[in-house]
């Protein structure tokens, strides 16, 4: 060989090598970049990755470092790995915008401890408001299944304060596998809920009107200490005051059941004018239970209320009837005797309706079941100024009955007809929001108005200044509480008969979120995540036909590829050569 061919061949060794250096180069350089700089483009349909603008805002405008300890770490099934991994990737979504004011970590509480030390870990949890759960994991071979202890929880720190977010939902009418879908779109909700939550320098004040008889009591015990854990919380005697002070972010008027006079009215009136927001829980009519214990019947009397003309004015109207629904909870009845035992079975009580919500309102979206006991129908009034959202409506098999009426349990002796049951989708809750008008413009005497506002330095609104809101639910049994002697109180939605826990207390504490927070972070509860799931028909028809596609495609590709390079290098030497 010639020293110039020796020449030329070291040249191409060089060059190669250099090539060679110079990807590695480039390789490790982007991967540098890749993981200093996090960039993508959200090309879901329902844009998955894309957060919303007031999480944005939020997250921008940030004081101080978030940091949150997500316990999602360890040896998981696939469904609790996705949701560990679907955590993290909206936390890199945060850190995109906020930058380094979001520090995130995924903690083994167990990792590296003894087991004597694992029960003070189990304390030292709960106390941060972090609890496990017990999952059973399938074992192979003759192992069977094990039980593992998980968190499906974030500790979120920011402020010197600290907020738990439960990352895993429940939904009665869910798969598992939707279960874990719908966690994923409720988890930047979740976060920025909590840092919100923690930024905030003044809790959100909330008053719980009393002084007609409201519910008051064992049956309300976990709607108060729930308002107390989120709120700053009073009990307020509207009969004993001259007004309702403004510095309430929002009232509840749960369940009252005596007449209000006008002077109480306008206490209510003018608490609205001045921007205040207001949640109503309101029966119509008596429906007393012992009664139907004892004699199996009663008959239905309206509430004296005295409140129809407040309600008209300010958009809707409560009607005195009973909705009677189908798709209901069942109760214990019994249907006959086995020697000196009764036999108890339990049966479908139209008067118990479970309402599925079908709005996309951030209160309610995605939302699982509320049941709800004697029920009245909501209308509302034609106000342009107005507008209205009906947030639970009955199933499009129910109906209404007009009281006076009798309800009786020997009805549950006879099935029921679908075909009478022809009212569908009667509202029940009912949120309202825009500028209201006072039901006392025009009726006060001048006198009147001169003390109001010289001995309580208060300005009579004929009406609002600017928009406000309120939520009238017909249903005063919404958020109360089920007790027992044995059990004590028990939380909202808790139905002891068939041991199951309807979303009762998460709509009540929604309903105040939504009313008390003019940030608008419960957009982000509107997201949805949803699957995409193979078709199992066409699945089962087509696997011979993708399974060649995706064996035999490729394999021609290749082959194709080759031939063509073959061919060309061939000519390419063939002219040199000539």
């Amino acid at each position: 060989m010639s020293k110039i061919a020796k020449h030329n061949k070291q040249n191409k060794h060089r060059q190669a090598y250099m090539r060679l250096w110079m990807l590695f180069a480039i390789l490790i350089g982007c991967n540098i970049l890749a993981s200093q700089f996090h960039v993508g483009i959200d090309l879901t349909a329902d844009k998955k990755f894309t957060l919303s603008s007031a999480s944005v805002r939020l997250l921008k405008n940030l004081k101080d470092v978030v940091v949150v300890d997500v316990y999602l770490k360890g040896d998981f099934p696939s469904g609790f790995k996705k949701l560990s991994e679907a955590t993290k990737e909206k936390l890199n979504s945060f850190q995109d915008v906020a930058g380094t004011k979001v520090v995130y970590r995924f903690i083994n509480p167990f990792e590296g401890k003894a087991e004597s030390e694992k029960e003070a870990i189990f304390k030292q949890l709960a106390d941060k408001g972090i609890n496990g759960v017990n999952l059973q994991v399938n074992g192979k071979g003759a192992e069977g299944y094990s039980e593992k202890i998980i968190f499906p929880y974030a500790l979120v720190s920011y402020n010197g304060k600290s907020f738990s977010v439960k990352l895993l939902e429940s939904h009665l009418g869910m798969s598992p596998l939707e279960v874990l879908n719908y966690s994923e779109s409720q988890l930047e909700y979740k976060f920025v809920k909590a840092i919100h939550t923690l930024e905030l320098p003044d809790v959100p004040s909330v008053a719980y009107i009393v002084g007609h008889e409201e519910s008051l009591g064992l049956q309300t015990l976990d709607l108060l200490h729930s308002l107390e854990a989120n709120y700053n919380l009073d009990t307020l005697d509207i009969t004993s005051t001259y007004f309702i002070p403004n510095s309430y972010d929002a009232i509840v008027i749960n369940k009252p059941k005596t007449a209000f006079e006008d002077k109480d009215k306008f206490k209510i009136d003018q608490y609205v004018m001045h921007g205040g927001h207001v949640l109503w829980m309101v029966d119509m009519l008596q429906t007393p239970m012992d009664s139907l214990q004892k004699t199996q019947q009663f008959v239905t009397i309206d509430y004296p209320l005295n409140l129809d003309d407040l309600f008209f004015k300010f958009g809707f109207r409560i009607n005195a009837n009973l909705i009677e629904d189908m798709q209901c909870n069942q109760i214990p009845v019994t249907v006959g005797m086995n020697g000196d035992q009764p036999q108890i079975e339990l049966r479908n009580w139209i008067y118990f309706p479970v309402m599925i919500p079908e709005s996309k309102h951030p209160i309610v979206n995605n939302m699982d079941a509320i049941m709800g006991m004697f029920v009245n129908s909501i209308d509302t009034v034609e106000n342009s100024a107005i507008a209205k959202t009906v947030l639970l409506s009955s199933s499009k098999y129910s109906r209404v009955a007009a009281s006076p009426m009798r309800v009786s349990l020997t009805m549950l002796k006879y099935p029921q007809r679908t075909a009478l049951f022809n009212q569908p989708n009667q509202p029940i809750a009912v949120l309202l929001e825009g500028n209201f008008n006072s039901l006392f413009a025009n009726r006060l005497a001048a006198s009147f108005l001169h003390i109001y506002q010289d001995s309580l330095h208060r300005t009579f609104k004929s009406a609002t200044d600017k928009a406000t809101s309120m939520i009238v639910v017909s249903d005063g049994d919404i958020a109360e509480n089920d007790f027992s002697k044995a059990r004590g109180p028990m939380e909202m939605g808790y139905w002891r008969y068939s041991d199951t826990r309807y979303a009762n207390k998460t709509f009540v504490l929604n309903c105040i979120e939504y009313l008390v927070d003019q940030s608008k972070l419960m957009e982000a509860r509107t997201k949805e995540s949803r699957l995409r799931l193979l078709d199992a028909g066409r699945v089962s028809d087509e696997k011979m036909q993708w399974q060649l596609v995706n064996i035999v495609i490729p394999i021609l590709l290749i082959l194709i590829f080759a031939s063509a390079y073959t061919f060309i290098r061939k000519r390419k030497f063939e002219v040199k050569s000539n």
